[in-house]
């Protein structure tokens, strides 16, 4: 059974920065190409980005290129989402997702 478990949401002033994390298991996870959803409230769930399997090609939503990075540590099978230059807007609950399963979601507060 895959379990995906995500930390490191919390309240932040606009401009800080935040990394999380998400832990994976049930899944052999250096095969599995990775991604971080988000939603905000009253909104749909948006991607932000994704990883491959092997970390050797990333994408973002446009709106988080150059201020977010994404990354995998397959040898502690863990995902991260490192946010830089943090604004208002991206308050939501992030989820790392692998196909469609999705952990129970960290929440990011951004806000002075």
């Amino acid at each position: 059974q895959v379990q995906l478990v995500e930390s490191g949401g919390d309240l932040v002033q606009p401009g800080g920065s935040l990394r999380l994390s998400c832990a994976a298991s049930g899944v052999i996870f250096r095969l599995a190409d990775m991604s971080w959803v988000r939603q905000a409230p009253g909104k749909e769930i948006e991607w932000v980005s994704s990883i491959k399997s092997d970390g050797s090609s990333t994408d973002y939503t446009n709106s988080v290129k150059g201020r977010f990075s994404i990354s995998r540590d397959n040898a502690k099978n863990t995902l991260y989402l490192q946010m830089n230059s943090l604004k208002p807007e991206d308050t939501a609950v992030y989820y790392c997702k692998l196909g469609r399963i999705r952990g129970q979601g960290t929440q990011v507060t951004v806000s002075s």
